[in-house]
């Protein structure tokens, strides 16, 4: 149904539904890869469990490129948008419902599974929709906002939804409990998601569906000109080794930075509790998120992302060393601790704008952006995948010390790969 000017619909300004549309973007993200990680160590998980399980949940943003041209030829982005959301908050009312039960681990992660796969569909229409109702100076101003309310999802995932649970946990005694009410909640907040883009959304008239094919054979046809498209690209060698490895020593202190936080001193832990884990990440590490993503997305508009490229990924590596220290120090001033984590968390948000602006980048000059761009976030995902798999493993072997070197060590490959990447000077500076 149409609703009020239809002109309005497709000029409503950014504002309205780009900080909404990346805030409900990053919650099921953060909680996949990081809520989960937190409440399954509350729950009595191993490290090892953990660590592979979870990341076989970053399969669905790995192989989403395989469904990408069905949300580029069926329907509009913004259809897809808001019924995935729908499902979302289904998969998450089935978490909820399903902790307090026997054999909750493998239930919980069948429906995490199923709101990794909405969460994955979502991603590739909305996506699709910021570069098709944006331009170019656009795409590069609100990467930052975009960015900044991506993260924001943590205040609400790792940050005030791990407190709630943490204090849930010391009033009902209930650990099981205190995370299904916790999941409920976040059942009820994707319904109203979903409600409102369903009205808010803009109508670019760009938003369009592709010419469906008329059989199967046809649709595979179509499929593999967009991924021909895509791997015919140049500088798709360099591209891809990027998107694998810029995050690699973050894909493995992802998945341990909570459960060192968490795990018993005599472990090689900090012991901290579940609301100062959701404190330290949640509250003062998101503002600091929040800053470095503003900062990031400011200096990218101004200087082109070419001049930053290289100061972002000292940011975002650099601070990985703060690990080394806690690990080795083993600080129990809480301040410190949480001073270690802001500085970390400041660099991620500067040096994490580089890597979003590339992808829009190198997707900007194609005919099938929104499946190309898909494509590249599934090489991200695929880098964020295969070494979270095996991390719980290496951390049990070398202890949370070594382990932090490691992920240090692991940060090396991926400046290596920018020295070969070809950037236009221009690209995102003001016009």
């Amino acid at each position: 149904m149409e609703i009020g000017n239809q002109k309005s619909k497709k000029t409503r300004s950014p504002w309205f539904w780009v900080p909404s549309l990346y805030y409900a973007e990053g919650i099921p993200y953060v909680v996949a890869m990081t809520v989960s990680v937190i409440m399954y160590k509350r729950l009595g998980i191993s490290n090892t469990d953990i660590a592979l399980y979870t990341s076989w949940l970053y399969l669905p943003w790995v192989i989403k490129p395989l469904w990408s041209p069905v949300v580029e030829i069926f329907r509009t982005r913004r259809f897809w948008i808001y019924a995935m959301q729908f499902i979302v908050g289904a998969a998450l009312a089935s978490v909820a419902l399903t902790i307090p039960g026997p054999g909750f681990f493998k239930i919980t992660l069948m429906f995490f599974w199923l709101m990794a796969f909405s969460s994955a569909t979502h991603d590739i229409a909305a996506d699709g929709f910021y570069i098709l109702g944006l331009d170019t100076h656009d795409q590069a101003w609100f990467i930052g906002i975009r960015n900044t309310f991506y993260r924001l999802a943590s205040l609400t995932g790792q940050g005030l939804l791990v407190i709630l649970a943490g204090r849930l946990e010391t009033v009902t005694g209930n650990v099981q409990h205190a995370w299904s009410i916790v999941f409920a909640i976040l059942a009820a907040l994707f319904a109203i998601f979903a409600v409102y883009h369903l009205f808010i959304l803009p109508r670019p008239e760009k938003d369009v569906p592709g010419k469906a094919s008329a059989d199967v054979a046809h649709f595979f046809a179509d499929s593999a000109k967009v991924f021909g498209a895509f791997f015919a690209k140049k500088g798709i060698v360099p591209a891809i080794l990027f998107l694998l490895l810029y995050r690699l020593g973050e894909s493995q202190l992802l998945k341990l930075a909570a459960p060192f936080m968490l795990d018993e001193r005599s472990k090689g832990g900090l012991a901290l509790g579940t609301e100062k884990i959701g404190f330290i990440y949640g509250t003062l590490g998101v503002i600091m998120l929040l800053a470095g993503g503003i900062l990031g997305g400011i200096a990218a508009s101004t200087h082109g992302l070419k001049k930053w490229l290289w100061w972002m990924a000292l940011a975002i590596n650099v601070p990985d060393l703060v690990y080394v220290y806690l690990s080795m120090a083993m600080p129990d001033n809480f301040y410190v601790i949480s001073g270690c984590v802001a500085l970390e968390q400041l660099g991620y948000g500067f040096g994490f704008s580089a890597f979003m602006l590339f992808m829009v980048y190198f997707a900007e000059d194609s005919e099938y952006k929104t499946a190309h761009y898909a494509i590249m976030t599934g090489f991200m995902a695929l880098g964020m995948m295969l070494p979270g798999m095996v991390s719980g493993k290496i951390q049990e072997l070398l202890g949370y010390h070594h382990f932090f070197i490691w992920v240090c060590i692991c940060t090396i490959p991926g400046f290596i790969a920018l020295k070969f990447l070809h950037i236009d000077p221009e690209f995102g500076k003001r016009k």
